[in-house]
């Protein structure tokens, strides 16, 4: 899948997205305009705090990238940006007004469940009700060119499963991910829990292409094994730093 942004990257195109369609008169955006966006202390989490040299280099990246395109002249001073990631006549991947909504909010705010979703993407989309978002997410998980959602296990004592955006080729934003879902008790818990977020985006996607690339689902299992690692680490550590793992990634006595 060619869509493989750093936290970073996908803040940045998120913003795009969102102010395109909520100041379409301010679009598009300026590096300033670009910083400000991208170190909103609403509608952001997490809240970030990039520099405008960060956030440049994030820009020229995404060009080159062809996710963004410059726009100059034409009475324009400043060079400004707007994005090719979809709905571009550039780009292959198309996406409802629905679609984009969802898809710019988990870009900004991260794994969200379908209530939280039609509640904070109503100023770019007003869903009619939860089924239309239900649907939307459904399609955004199954779709051919996909998947680009994907439903994270159920936290204990909630009604609503939450979804995450799959745009990232990032370890850290799965890790950041997980670890929000409730504080890891014990090794246990972290086990079930690693299990049960591959069992949901990780088994059901094992499939080849017709050009002979792996769906995404196969990295995200890959995924899986280091992110048991790494949390079966942070429990040893929290636990007085000397556990250890064992061959099947579980923890054990120091």
């Amino acid at each position: 899948m060619k869509y493989q942004l750093t936290a970073h990257e996908a803040r940045v195109i998120g913003c795009l997205l969102e102010k395109q369609v909520t100041t379409p008169e301010q679009y598009p955006l300026s590096v300033n305009a670009v910083v400000t966006a991208c170190n909103q202390k609403t509608n952001r989490e997490p809240v970030m705090s990039l520099s405008e040299s960060e956030v440049q280099a994030l820009l020229d990246t995404l060009v080159k990238r062809h996710y963004l395109r410059t726009v100059s002249g034409f009475g324009n001073r400043v060079t400004k940006y707007e994005q090719r990631f979809c709905n571009s006549e550039f780009g292959d991947l198309k996406l409802s007004a629905g679609e984009v909504a969802v898809v710019t909010t988990l870009l900004l705010r991260g794994a969200q469940t379908p209530g939280e979703l039609r509640s904070r993407a109503q100023r770019m989309y007003e869903f009619s009700d939860m089924a239309e978002v239900e649907s939307v997410l459904e399609g955004l998980t199954t779709r051919e060119d996909g998947p680009f959602v994907a439903r994270l296990p159920r936290e204990p004592g909630k009604r609503e499963s939450r979804y995450m955006h799959l745009f990232c080729d990032d370890m850290d934003t799965l890790i950041t991910t997980v670890e929000a879902l409730a504080p890891l008790d014990d090794d246990g818990d972290l086990r079930a829990r690693v299990e049960a977020l591959e069992g949901e985006v990780g088994a059901p996607r094992f499939a080849v292409t017709p050009s002979g690339r792996l769906k995404r689902g196969d990295k995200i299992a890959h995924w899986g094994g280091r992110l048991r690692q790494h949390c079966a680490e942070s429990v040893a550590a929290g636990a007085g730093g000397g556990g250890k793992l064992d061959a099947a990634g579980g923890l054990v006595a120091g």
